[in-house]
């Protein structure tokens, strides 16, 4: 992984247990890529359901909004403010998912996202989610959001 993808990654405003980024395989001016493996001791499969565990849509698409915005976001801000997130905080707002299969503990999620637009600071996109290993569709969507000043949410 590169030097800046790691630091990306590190500069995400997420910690365990929610923070959903494992890796950022590629990401360009128009899409990114990443990864994200289900732990079978992930914290929502303990009543999301007890003896049956399936990962719930609004985990997976944490997931989607964690490697297809906030990572693909500070990637482009990378260009023009070497800092990125200091002193931002990404906030969602909107997503339209469809869902086609469900994923389970210790599958590794593969998110593509692909810019519809970004500007005035709010950034658009088309994200796919597969198992990465069968390549199986489990979402797509459009999601949506920007980074604002930590100051302006209070």
């Amino acid at each position: 992984m590169s030097e800046l993808f790691a630091a990306i990654i590190q500069k995400l405003p997420y910690s365990p247990p929610f923070l959903f980024v494992d890796e950022i395989l590629s990401a360009d001016e128009n899409s990114i890529k990443g990864t994200y493996k289900l732990k079978k001791d992930e914290f929502f499969y303990r009543g999301h359901f007890p003896g049956n565990p399936v990962t719930p849509g609004v985990i997976i698409t944490e997931v989607m909004a964690q490697i297809g915005l906030v990572c693909f976001g500070m990637y482009l801000n990378s260009t023009s403010s070497p800092d990125g997130m200091d002193g931002k905080v990404p906030v969602f707002t909107s997503s339209c998912v469809d869902f086609y299969s469900p994923a389970y503990p210790e599958q590794t999620l593969e998110v593509t996202s692909s810019k519809i637009y970004y500007r005035f600071g709010k950034l658009k996109c088309r994200i796919e989610c597969h198992n990465r290993d069968s390549k199986q569709l489990i979402c797509k969507g459009d999601l949506s959001g920007l980074l604002v000043n930590k100051n302006e949410l209070k």
